[in-house]
């Protein structure tokens, strides 16, 4: 196998998809080591620091999906405009992800870095829980390591941008995430019906992959979709606000002081009782 047959993923072989197996299991060791060593490393930094680490995840990044793109230009003998798009743009989710991260570091919003970093992470999430994506061929051709290398680099940022400071999941600020959803949402429609680049990159067209997986009908997944979708966004606030707020400790705290109030009120009425008695026996 030449180099441009490894670049270009052109070497014959049986691509098949693999269940979980050695090389799934350290990829995701590797990534939460280094999810662990940013955090421990740079968590107290300043927000100058934070952002190098930010740049420097992110521009792995870039030079992943620059480098694909430059492969498959060259490579490329449909010289038609729709075939230029369907090259150029990002088209899954978890390409469009990748390009929401970047546009985060660029943007430096609050509810850019909150929608980047949920959405990455699901992407990552799905790509681990169903590792045929990255994981299908004989042999590692450059399509492999970029998608391997990018959902890697998902889950590592989704989840730096987290544990550094960048994102606040305030429920009152979180619409903003919302609208961020929409945009995609609309950008998705508009690569399916007017572009004509991609069929499903959101996965919620009948008969998608996710769908088949599952092997449910078109029906019963667009509902699990959408109550999934709109669990998994609202996590993320309610862990914060349950993490600011601390209801159960609240109320737990609260009760234990109650009993104590009564324990107290118990005490003083047997100590009133012992007197009343004293006096009546005198």
């Amino acid at each position: 196998m030449s180099f441009a047959d490894w670049f270009f993923t052109r070497y014959p072989g049986a691509s098949h998809v693999k269940p979980w197996g050695l090389g799934e299991i350290l990829t995701l060791i590797l990534c939460i080591a280094i999810i662990v060593t940013l955090a421990i490393l740079f968590k107290k930094k300043d927000d100058k620091t934070k952002r190098i680490v930010l740049w420097v995840l992110v521009g792995l990044i870039i030079f992943f999906e620059v480098v694909r793109r430059i492969a498959n230009l060259i490579s490329n003998t449909n010289y038609t405009f729709n075939s230029y798009l369907h090259i150029l743009l990002p088209r899954p989710w978890c390409a469009i992800a990748c390009w929401t991260l970047i546009v985060c570091a660029i943007s430096k919003k609050k509810c850019i870095y909150n929608f980047a970093s949920i959405t990455a992470l699901l992407c990552a999430i799905i790509f681990f829980a169903y590792p045929g994506v990255g994981f299908k061929s004989p042999y590692f051709l450059f399509d492999d390591l970029y998608s391997v290398a990018t959902h890697c680099l998902l889950l590592i940022t989704s989840i730096s941008l987290m544990t550094l400071g960048f994102t606040d999941f305030n429920y009152k600020e979180f619409w903003k995430v919302g609208v961020c959803y929409a945009v995609i949402f609309v950008y998705s429609i508009l690569e399916i019906y007017v572009l004509k680049i991609e069929p499903d990159p959101m996965y919620f067209m009948p008969h998608n992959d996710v769908q088949d997986i599952l092997g449910m009908s078109y029906g019963l997944y667009l509902t699990i979709y959408i109550i999934f979708t709109l669990f998994y966004f609202n996590l993320f606030p309610l862990i914060q606000w349950l993490k600011t707020n601390r209801p159960i400790t609240r109320w737990l705290n609260k009760r234990k002081q109650t009993n104590n109030d009564v324990k107290v009120e118990s005490s003083e009425n047997t100590e009133v009782t012992d007197k009343n008695d004293v006096k009546s026996e005198e």
